[in-house]
């Protein structure tokens, strides 16, 4: 049950007790950096300020931008002949952003994904199939190594390909795959396509899925689809990658390791801590990296410290799943809605398919908000269709408080994506 009982098993005391031993050497490590220096000096602090874990709010937040303006290696907390990989954001525009590791963070990375994956059942002896892009992108190299480290036989297949993908699974005898939800959805209609059977063709029996926000109600689609067990992954490559957050079996939560990173939720715009239980911002603090430690960074994903233990036994704190990101939220007509709670909805009505879009227009000073969502199958049952869209149309308002247009299209109708599934589209021009 337990990889790394050392760490796993830990009391909240012995955790705590860890982490401040830790942070207190992050700080160090941190002060190496020409930033973070000149941050404590604008608070006239030192590393020896630092006594307890709740000097931890006296640090200062870290953000994305801090990291654009420190490109590309002015945040590294080692010489760079220590360093041995680096990994970028994936975004197209702008000035991207760099996170450098030293051969120990890799293996440190390396024994968190492991740590992961055993913990949902996997063993040497399954195969594990990657979809996720390798390259820069995390996903990719941080499941292979995690895998290899557990001594299972690992399939790098990468992103695309389908009809390769699925080939492979059958082919190779693949136990376990990582997949984003939506592309999970889409291996499925292409089996459907092909006329297999993924219960009695494949001996698919775990599924990670990551990457991108999903609702409870899709994970039990694509478990039902697929026949697998589907458990929800969090990582981000400023917190190294894939294996920051991960599901037990029990499916209660992700288990966040608080041997490598110290958790904070607090208020996205007072950037103050929110009560116990309730919806904030993560702000993550990492303690075990060396090339480039991150105080306080702000990850924008928007989730809550579950309360009470797991049955599994971890004293870890648990993450619910994240409900978005703090800068992805719609604002309509005044009100807030994530792309999330629509998937919540329209994921309970078996006709529908898995893909969707939410489009966002304006006439004259009225936005308007357009859903379309695939058919599962085709009907020409017009009357049918109609009661079916008005009762989308009103669960869709009880649930975000506005009035969406709602319209159903025929399967294979939306754009499809190999990589993260794009479910806005915001096409509303400032008025003036």
């Amino acid at each position: 049950m337990y990889l790394h009982p050392e760490f796993e098993k830990l009391s909240r005391s012995e955790i705590e007790a860890l982490q401040l031993e830790r942070l207190k050497k992050t700080v160090r490590q941190c002060l190496r950096t020409e930033f973070y220096r000149e941050r404590f000096a604008e608070r006239r602090m030192t590393a020896d300020d630092i006594r307890s874990l709740s000097d931890l709010r006296r640090l200062p937040f870290t953000t994305k931008q801090d990291l654009r303006d420190s490109y590309p290696f002015k945040m590294s907390a080692v010489p760079l002949s220590e360093v041995v990989r680096l990994h970028s954001s994936s975004g197209t525009t702008g000035t991207p952003t760099v996170i450098l590791h030293t051969q120990k963070d890799l293996d440190e990375w390396a024994n968190a994904v492991a740590r992961c994956l055993y913990m949902v059942g996997l063993r040497p002896g399954d195969i594990f199939q990657n979809s996720s892009g390798y390259g820069m992108f995390t996903g990719g190299l941080g499941f292979q190594y995690g895998a290899e480290r557990l001594g299972m036989l690992t399939v790098p297949a990468a992103a695309g390909n389908t009809k390769r993908q699925i080939k492979f699974i059958t082919d190779f005898g693949t136990t376990a795959l990582h997949a984003i939800p939506s592309y999970a959805g889409r291996l499925f209609e292409v089996m459907e396509e092909m006329g297999l059977d993924p219960r009695r063709d494949t001996k698919l029996h775990t599924l990670i899925i990551g990457a991108e926000p999903h609702s409870e109600e899709q994970r039990r689609r694509i478990e039902q689809m697929l026949g697998v067990k589907a458990y929800n992954s969090f990582g981000m490559s400023e917190m190294c990658g894939p294996g920051v957050a991960f599901e037990c079996t029990e499916q209660n939560g992700l288990h966040i390791w608080e041997d490598y990173y110290i958790v904070e939720i607090v208020d996205p715009v007072t950037l103050e801590p929110v009560p116990e239980g309730e919806v904030g911002e993560l702000v993550l603090t990492t303690i075990n990296r060396e090339a480039m430690p991150l105080l306080r960074y702000r990850t924008r994903d928007l989730t809550r410290i579950l309360p009470g233990a797991c049955p599994c036994g971890r004293q870890h704190l648990r993450l619910d799943r994240m409900k978005g990101r703090s800068d992805d939220m719609i604002i309509l007509k005044g009100v807030n809605i994530f792309p999330i709670q629509i998937e919540t909805v329209l994921m309970q009505f078996a006709e529908l398919g898995n893909d969707y879009l939410i489009t966002l227009t304006n006439e004259e000073a009225n936005d308007l908000m357009t859903v379309e969502v695939e058919l599962k199958e085709f009907s020409d049952d017009y009357p049918r269709l109609q009661a079916l869209t008005r009762e989308i149309t009103r669960q869709l308002k009880d649930e975000i408080l506005i009035t969406p247009v709602v319209r159903l299209v025929a399967k294979g109708s939306l754009p499809k994506q190999e990589g993260k599934a794009v479910r806005v589209k915001d096409l509303r021009k400032t008025l003036i």
